[in-house]
């Protein structure tokens, strides 16, 4: 994972194991009251990341303060985002971190785009079992 602190002697701080760090993800959005989490399993379905973390927010101003809260909540652990969009406008920002994408969303924006509609083969793994097979649906 490229996210990853540099970790061994003299390294920064080692990030925890993609899994971890979903859960950690799952624990921040929770925590700033995210809507309708839902993570997707796209392992041998995308080439470029494993996972998609989608969320909604209930406003723009709700919407860019999970995502500045998510970032800040994984930093100590040592990992964070390669690439940052959206974050100034607040409808949908998304956070690459390589190994997932957090897709925070207005509601709008979500029903729009439909990323669970357009991702529909990928598992939705449970929100404490990132690490698991999990089970469609």
């Amino acid at each position: 994972m490229t996210s990853r602190g540099t970790g061994g002697a003299g390294g920064g701080p080692r990030a925890p194991s993609a899994a971890a760090a979903l859960q950690l993800v799952v624990e921040a959005l929770a925590d700033r009251k995210a809507v309708d989490a839902v993570v997707l399993d796209l392992r041998g379905l995308c080439a470029a990341t494993d996972y998609f973390v989608i969320v909604s927010g209930t406003s723009d101003a709700h919407v860019r303060g999970m995502a500045d809260h998510l970032v800040a909540a994984l930093a100590p652990a040592g990992v964070a985002p390669h690439h940052v969009e959206g974050l100034a406008q607040g409808r949908w920002v998304l956070l690459d971190y390589v190994d997932f994408v957090v897709h925070v969303f207005h509601p709008e924006l979500r029903d729009f785009y439909q990323l669970e509609r357009l991702w529909g083969d990928a598992p939705v793994v449970a929100a404490g079992d990132a690490g698991g097979t999990g089970a469609k649906g």
